[in-house]
């Protein structure tokens, strides 16, 4: 099979053959149609200094995926071949204390698709029947099930608090932060305001619903509370950026009580007025992932209902690529003045 691999500890990709994964008794395998870019793949091809303290190469990366099941393992019982699918990227254990807690999302032992085993940047993929979800909506196409990884990051952080009626920040409009507005409008929030720098993202934000974008290197986030008419600041907050100034500008201007729910991954340390925290009574929270599978369940329950979050959300996916043009589509990625892109595995 056509793959992107990584054979030793270096920067690049090829687009070399491998052999095609084996199907163990509890697995399935996933013809792949579609791979969406993500942040974490970035790393691993420039092989900084995130990637060699994580990755141990050779691998086939990837854990943004659609596809098709083709085969199954002889102790898979619900998942059936033909079925259309994306997949949960993260592996875990099932006997850890959080495991056997239904907090999966939470296992100590959890091994990442594309990231410690081999993943979905090829034509075929294997994982646990577990890890599979079934689109039983048919309304869920190639580009938005290749996705599903993504948008479920953005319903995680987005859902960690309530919104209804509440005045919501989100600092980092990338995909995440693009699908998060969306989801946030849906769930009942009043005003939504999204920073990023730049100008095509902050036009997408508008185009899913914020109030306000703000163009961080021109505009203060405390102006921009001004022009909402936020007398006590915002309510929710999403950091999903990992910018090191947007943590602590974000906590600035959260009313008294104010929830953050923190996705994004600092570069570097952040400092922080611990005082504020404390004595404004903020929560912050951190997110990763997605829950398992409560999140997956939501994604599906709100694409079905509201064709106007279904519109928006694949609004998000803005360049799709034959697999073979990986290497545009990576730079197109690394660019970050864009949605989402997604590489089409059926174009070899």
């Amino acid at each position: 099979m056509k793959a992107l691999y990584k054979a030793g500890p270096q920067a690049g990709f090829e687009l070399v053959d491998r052999p095609e994964p084996v199907t163990g008794p509890a697995d399935v395998k996933i013809r792949v149609m579609t791979t969406g870019i993500c942040g974490t793949d970035l790393h691993i091809q420039s092989w900084d200094a995130w990637a060699q303290g994580i990755i141990e190469a050779p691998l086939i990366p990837g854990h943004e995926f659609y596809g098709e099941v083709v085969e199954t393992g002889a102790g898979v019982r619900d998942v059936k071949v033909g079925d259309r699918v994306s997949g949960e990227g993260h592996v875990v254990c099932g006997i850890c204390r959080n495991c056997r807690a239904g907090r999966r999302q939470m296992c100590i032992h959890t091994v990442s698709v594309g990231v410690q085993r081999d993943g979905a940047f090829a034509e075929y993929v294997v994982i646990p029947e577990t890890n599979v979800w079934v689109h039983h909506d048919s309304s869920v196409t190639p580009e938005l099930g290749a996705i599903f990884d993504p948008f479920g990051n953005a319903v995680h952080t987005a859902l960690s608090f309530p919104l209804v009626g509440e005045d919501v920040l989100i600092t980092g409009a990338g995909p995440i932060g693009l699908m998060a507005i969306a989801v946030a409008r849906h769930a009942g929030a009043r005003k939504i305001a999204v920073t990023d720098v730049s100008g095509p993202r902050l036009e997408l934000a508008r185009r899913l619903g914020a109030d306000l974008a703000i163009d961080v290197s021109t505009t203060r986030i405390r102006e921009a509370q001004q022009e909402l008419c936020l007398r006590e600041g915002f309510d929710i907050g999403m950091e999903m950026s990992g910018h090191p100034a947007a943590l602590p500008e974000m906590i600035d201007n959260m009313n008294h009580g104010g929830r953050i729910a923190m996705l994004g991954l600092p570069s570097q340390d952040i400092t922080i007025d611990w005082a504020k925290v404390v004595t404004h009574m903020l929560t912050l929270k951190g997110i990763y992932g997605r829950e398992m599978y409560e999140t997956w369940y939501a994604m599906s329950a709100m694409l079905s209902s509201n064709p106007v979050l279904h519109a928006g959300i694949s609004a998000v996916v803005t360049d799709v690529l034959p697999a073979t043009e990986w290497e545009k589509g990576f730079d197109i990625a690394r660019s970050g003045t864009g949605g989402k892109v997604v590489l089409d595995w059926t174009k070899l």
